[in-house]
């Protein structure tokens, strides 16, 4: 199964990432086995989001940049706000970044 390393960037990819790295240096662990650790955290992520998450989300915003390259998808909102069933969210900027999920099954 092909994955992207989108989820690298969130904040507990970014933890990960700076633990395994602390760990190569130390000698913990061996660089092969923290990339096998980065590629299972890709999966797991990829897995999780798309079988585990049921809830509905509105995003409305100012649209201040959007970009399409290489099958992906990036925007920036302004004034952003999120709503689903429960609760709504202001967020003053955000960057969404979306993917064609069939790149996954090539």
């Amino acid at each position: 199964m092909a994955t992207f390393e989108l989820y690298r960037r969130s904040t507990i990819g970014m933890c990960l990432t700076e633990t395994l790295d602390e760990m190569v240096q130390n000698g913990t662990l061996s660089p092969e086995l923290a990339i096998q650790v980065l590629v299972q955290f890709d999966k797991s992520m990829t897995e999780a989001l798309e079988s585990q998450v049921k809830s509905k989300v509105t995003i409305k915003g100012h649209l201040h940049t959007y970009r399409f390259c290489d099958n992906v998808w990036t925007f920036i909102l302004q004034d952003a706000v999120f709503k689903n069933e429960e609760c709504q969210e202001n967020v003053g900027r955000v960057k969404i970044v979306a993917c064609d999920s069939k790149l996954l099954t090539q």
